[in-house]
């Protein structure tokens, strides 16, 4: 199917016919169906790929019988657990796009040393672990979904997050507000740290003087105002927010255009905790100026320190 005859893109997860969850063991999945049922979705868990098609028959026919009721949407867990049927996923993803569907595929990752460290700390082995290390098996599995994530239309990354704060990233992707076209995490994040696997832009505030040099300062964070006041009268800073904001502004129209719904804006500075955070909320702040856009600010490394 080329690019022009693919069903128009929703504008949100929750316009979609059916959402399919899957990404990395460890990585949130299990986080991502408990936010899913707590917003009142219908959500099955290890689903075979090929019952893919019966569930949208069963859920148009549902549909079809109570026309005036408010019927659940569907979402559906698919992973490695299944095995050899997990490899018909593709199959059955291009079978309902066949039938004029497009289901919204949302992958979670993580990265190697973050999954190790959570299957360690619930001594559980890697489903594809076999005799091998653990980490043998997080390679075999990331190689294996190396395609399907390249195919995703959300990519969340949870490696430096919290339960909660999966959990409020999740029931802002998955809200369902039909008049928000995109909705946008600002997310700060120090370097030393890593990058964040699913920023789609990232900005470096490292060419900002440091409020960690000053000692009256280094304790506090980007959301406090003395912090959030010395980072923005340096040089630069404003006319920085003011360009990131111009560039962004013309971005969303072409992600709106894509049928894009959800994007990661990073913004860093060496340790997560001044610069990085108090760009991030004062970008957010512009940014949620924005028609039908709604942003929120997610602070991936603050208090690691």
């Amino acid at each position: 199917m080329t690019a022009d005859s693919r069903p128009l893109p929703q504008t949100s997860l929750a316009d979609a016919p059916i959402v399919i969850v899957t990404g990395m063991s460890g990585a949130g999945r299990s986080t991502t169906a408990n936010v899913l049922e707590d917003l009142g979705w219908l959500v099955v868990d290890n689903l075979p790929p090929q019952l893919l098609t019966h569930l949208a028959e069963l859920r148009d026919q549902a549909r079809a019988e109570h026309p005036q009721e408010h019927l659940q949407q569907v979402a559906v867990v698919v992973d490695v657990r299944s095995r050899g049927w997990f490899a018909q996923l593709d199959g059955a993803i291009s079978a309902a796009r066949a039938r004029g569907e497009r289901p919204s595929l949302v992958f979670l990752d993580a990265t190697d040393e973050a999954l190790v460290r959570r299957f360690e700390s619930v001594r559980r082995p890697h489903p594809l672990q076999g005799d091998g290390r653990l980490l043998d098996g997080i390679q075999r599995e990331r190689q294996l979904l190396l395609d399907l994530r390249s195919s995703a239309d959300v990519v969340i990354d949870s490696s430096g997050l919290n339960v909660h704060q999966l959990s409020a990233k999740l029931s802002s992707l998955f809200a369902g507000d039909r008049k928000v076209q995109l909705r946008i995490a600002v997310m700060s994040f120090g370097f030393k740290y890593g990058l964040p696997l699913d920023a789609d832009v990232v900005f470096d505030m490292r060419f900002l003087p440091n409020p960690y040099w000053v000692p009256e300062l280094r304790p506090l964070t980007g959301r406090d105002t003395p912090v959030s006041e010395f980072v923005m009268r340096q040089e630069g800073a404003e006319d920085f927010l003011e360009r990131a904001w111009s560039l962004l502004d013309t971005m969303i129209d072409g992600y709106v255009r894509e049928g894009r719904r959800y994007v990661t804006v990073a913004v860093g500075c060496t340790g997560g905790k001044h610069r990085s955070v108090a760009v991030a909320e004062a970008l957010s702040v512009k940014l949620g100026g924005r028609d039908r856009v709604d942003t929120f600010v997610v602070h991936r490394d603050l208090g690691r320190e």
